[in-house]
């Protein structure tokens, strides 16, 4: 039961204006955040540092309950044979009665029911790979609009503060020394990678264990691919067995390919693996939810059971949910289902937080329940009809009211009492008040007869709310109003309610699985901080377009100084009709009638006050990574890691092997490139691979330096002018090419004369793409970055595999930048190529037709920080631009949602970078200085 917060003073502090306010804009509808000042973490390493962060840890080792394996198989080798026999003697040797006791509870335990299923047994622990995160982007909704502070129509400038995206005023230098080390302040977190690992990173990198208060989990149902996962940002009609609909995102295939091997066994361990290290990162007062439907719900009440222990189960949940049971025009096979499943349980069932949530009785849409009778104004009472009952006809004037039974099971309080010319005894049970009570019910007319019995009146506004139960039926209509952006998402009403019961303003939730980000946005909401992971970058760009663009109630706060976690302000109002409609609400109760005393009050912490002319938005939030470190071969040929040269050498060999497969790379303009005699190079110290070429496809006219080193090679033969080498160099399988890789392999293609050099990888670091471009001025050897389809990396997954075209080359965004007549800068989309694995063919989108574009206007080759944001498919910032009405011209919402950015201020030698996210999720990004600007 929530207890009734202290009341603020009677001018309760406006809300911050540290942000604007200093700097005298006055706004009439102004854009504020809720911080969290108490909330410290650890800082982290920026993506920029990546080449050069030498933290490196190794794997850390999980081992399962050893407990948890009750098969007593007394034959052969078993661990719990073993550990039966300890038991036995340990109760054979007891020395006291208690030490025997234990030890027999925990053989029995041996012997209870279990889930078993193949691989299980096999494993007593799982490595889990020990990464740093990276810090790809900061991003704040009140810094996009701190940029477009000149669109104001009071035309009072402002300058960007970098406080808020979050950062806190430190160099580079100190920002890279300080990764993991020291405390900063937090920002709510977006994570690409796969959960095991970045939870695994948080407790080990970061020290978080304990310190999350609640897990929502929405895992895949069940194992088929197409009802899990979302390959496009605007396609949400996922077909299973589809080729299609797969995704060709690396993370994702591998996580796919890898997790599901063994269908529903492999479902089981990946499900207990996550729940086990999610248990570490929990308060001891913390709760799990895990949703899911009927498919699986029985397995996965079993796996949660396994880790969390029988003791601390809280409760199955059902509710509604909104899709459509059956066509009507559909036959059926079996009963329609049409409501999910969440399974509770505590990290201590003896110390969970838990705050009662209530809905309003007065939506009697489904009928009047218990509440059948109704007292009249002219002061009769009589039974409600079958129709007022079912809500057929309205229901007149009057107070609805039950009869409840005011005897107790307790027979402390036996007397006879009269009413209404007949005596009435409690016996066998008692009364719930003494005698002096049950007069005062009478004197205020709330006892009732009702067949021979004495009932005492509870009326329905006695208490105008009432408690949730584990069956929510209001899921179903009215909850999902949010526009649907991914395939299963969640409504946020369910964890909205999740939330308000099991956390309090301030605390820490996690979601590992991401989807639209309803977990996050409703976290955001309600003042909680939240970090959300995903390994599939399609729902991350629809769940930060969503948080950025999301408008929310500012809800007053006790303690402006403390932020959320001081707790929110709560007041008793009621509305001309008299209906409670404040966040306190009195509780009426026999006891407190019969006693003449106030009736209690109850907290609806999902009700608390709210301020007007405040449009809160999505506070700073960073996205970050798991960033596989990129292969880098040293100059003596060695590779920081010997287990992960070896890797690197294995692929390097399946890729060989692929390029004499599929011997044609497709460039742009339509050019393609006919390789022979692909072989792995003698001798390498950074290529991967060599191969010839046709002479007019080699990128250069050969030299007499090219026509000696043939010459000499093939010791006198016949000179074949007709075909030149080329050179190979892959990137990582699991991570991006580096500048390092490229400035190595360009300069060893260019001492062993190879014509032309390609770089194949299924990711490059923009420096990296850039020293490509640059190669044939700095390294005096023309080079080309090929894009790997990431079908390469989906084996058997794929019913077809169109070999011969699984590499293809695909170009950086198209962008100008521009002068204004007032000495600002522009920057303008041109647009981008974009290669379609589905029909091979490079597609190119215009600067307008791209889901999603950002602007740094001062990019420091470490983190993006998103200065502008574009949506131009998308009436993505409507909720903004109501909001504010007439504060902003019209024009620089024009601006968001198409190609051209609204006008900045940068230094003569800034550099502007452009990063566009297309259907798949992916990313290409684009630096240029701005003082290749044109004026215009």
């Amino acid at each position: 039961m929530a207890k009734k917060p202290k009341q603020p003073a009677a001018s309760a502090p406006a809300p911050r204006a540290k942000k604007h306010g200093a700097r005298g804009i006055v706004d009439t509808v102004r854009a504020d955040s809720y911080e969290h000042p108490e909330a410290k973490n650890v800082m982290r390493p920026e993506a920029g540092q990546q080449a050069t962060f030498k933290k490196r840890r190794a794997p850390k080792t999980y081992a399962y309950d050893s407990s948890l394996d009750p098969a007593l198989s007394w034959d052969g080798q078993n661990a719990a044979r073993e550990r039966g026999e300890a038991l036995i003697r340990a109760i054979q040797e007891a020395k006291t009665l208690g030490e025997a006791r234990a030890a027999a509870d925990q053989l029995a335990a041996l012997s209870q029911p279990f889930l078993n299923w193949s691989g299980k047994a096999e494993r007593l622990s799982f490595d889990v790979p020990t990464l740093p995160l990276f810090v790809h982007e900061k991003l704040s909704t009140e810094a996009i609009i701190d940029t477009l502070r000149h669109h104001r129509r009071d035309e009072q400038e402002g300058v960007m503060s970098l406080d808020l995206f979050g950062d806190e005023q430190k160099s580079i230098r100190d920002r890279h020394v300080g990764a993991y080390e020291h405390q900063g302040a937090w920002v709510n977190r977006m994570v690409l990678g796969d959960s095991l690992v970045v939870m695994s990173s948080l407790l080990e990198y970061e020290g978080m264990g304990g310190q999350v208060q609640m897990i929502y989990i929405d895992p895949p149902y069940g194992v088929k691919f197409g009802s899990n996962f979302q390959p496009f940002v605007r396609k949400r009609d996922v077909k299973h067995n589809d080729d299609g609909d797969m995704t060709r995102e690396p993370e994702m295939v591998q996580a796919y390919r890898d997790t599901w091997e063994l269908g529903l066994h492999s479902y089981l361990t990946y499900l207990r693996d996550r729940l086990l290290v999610a248990r570490e990162l929990l308060t001891e007062s913390g709760s799990v939810f895990v949703q899911i439907s009927d498919e699986n719900l029985h397995h996965v009440r079993e796996i949660v059971e396994e880790v969390f222990g029988a003791s601390n189960f809280v409760s199955v949940i059902s509710f509604l949910k909104t899709s459509a049971l059956n066509s009507p025009d559909a036959k059926l096979t079996r009963i329609a289902t049409n409501n999910d499943y969440l399974v509770w349980y505590a990290k201590d069932l003896t110390r969970m937080k838990f705050r009662q949530v209530y809905r309003t009785k007065g939506d009697l849409s489904a009928g009047v329940g218990s509440f059948d009778w109704i007292d009249l104004p002219d002061g009769t009472r009589r039974p409600l009809s079958k129709q007022e009952r079912l809500g057929e006809v309205s229901l007149p004037d009057g107070r609805l009211f039950a009869r409840a039974d005011p005897t107790s099971q307790k027979p402390t309080t036996v007397f006879d009492f009269r009413f209404e010319d007949k005596t009435y005894n409690p016996l066998p049970r008692g009364w719930r008040t003494t005698q002096e009570g049950m007069a005062r019910l009478l004197e205020t007319k709330r006892l009732f007869t009702a067949k021979n019995s004495l009932r005492y009146v509870q009326y329905l506004d006695d208490f105008a709310v009432t408690p949730y139960g584990a069956f929510w039926e209001d899921t179903g209509t009215g909850s999902f109003t949010d526009d649907k952006l991914y395939v299963v998402q969640t409504g946020s009403k369910i964890v909205q309610r999740c939330i308000a019961m099991t956390t309090d303003p301030g605390d820490l939730v996690l979601d590992p699985t991401c989807g639209s980000g309803t977990t996050a946005y409703v976290a955001e909401q309600w003042g909680r901080r939240w970090i959300t992971i995903d390994t599939s970058r399609v729902p991350l760009a629809l769940a930060r377009q969503r948080l950025l663009t999301a408008t929310y109630p500012w809800y007053d706060l006790n303690d402006d100084r403390r932020g959320p976690a001081g707790g929110f302000v709560y007041k008793r109002k009621q509305n001309k009709k008299g209906e409670e409609v404040g966040g306190i609400v009195p509780h009426v109760t026999l006891k407190s009638v019969a006693n003449d005393e106030p009736p209690t009050e109850e907290v609806l912490v999902d009700r608390p006050e709210i301020r007007k002319n405040v449009v809160r938005v999505s506070g700073p939030f960073w996205v970050e990574a798991t960033i596989p470190t990129p292969v880098d071969v040293d100059e003596d040929g060695t590779s920081e890691s010997p287990a992960a040269a070896e890797e690197y050498a294995t692929f390097a060999a399946r890729m060989v092997e692929v390029l004499r497969r599929s011997p044609v790379l497709r460039l742009d303009g339509g050019r393609q490139v006919q390789l022979f005699n692909v072989r792995p190079p003698a001798r390498s110290l950074s290529l991967s691979a060599e191969a010839m070429v046709e002479a007019s496809a080699a990128g250069r006219r050969p030299s007499l330096a090219d026509v000696v080193d043939e010459a000499e090679a093939r010791r006198g033969d016949r000179l074949d002018f007709t075909r030149k080498p080329v050179a190979f160099v892959f990137g990582p399988e699991n991570g991006a090419v580096s500048e390092k890789l490229v400035h190595s392999a360009a300069r060893e293609s260019h001492l062993k004369g190879y014509s032309h050099l390609y770089v194949i990888g299924f990711a490059i670091q923009p420096s990296a793409r850039e020293l490509v471009e640059s190669c044939e001025t700095l390294a005096d050897i023309p080079a080309t970055y090929v894009q790997a389809t990431p079908d390469l990396m989906m084996g058997d997954l794929l019913k077809t595999t169109r070999a011969s075209q699984l590499f293809s080359v695909c170009g950086l965004p198209d962008v100008a930048i521009r002068h204004t007549a007032d000495g600002r800068y522009q920057v303008e989309l041109l647009g981008y190529d974009v290669f379609d694995p589905v029909t091979m063919d490079i597609e190119h989108h215009t600067g307008s037709d791209v889901p999603c574009w950002l602007l740094d206007v001062n990019y420091n080759d470490q983190v993006f920080h998103v200065a502008q944001a574009f949506f131009p498919r998308t009436g993505a910032w409507d909720n903004l631009k109501k909001a504010f009405r007439a504060d902003y011209d019209a024009g620089v919402w024009d601006h968001l949602s198409g190609a051209v950015s609204a006008p900045f201020e940068a230094a003569s030698d800034a550099r502007v970078a452009v990063k566009v996210i297309d259907d798949r999720g992916n990313e290409l990004l684009v630096v240029r200085p701005v003082s290749e600007a044109d004026h215009g």
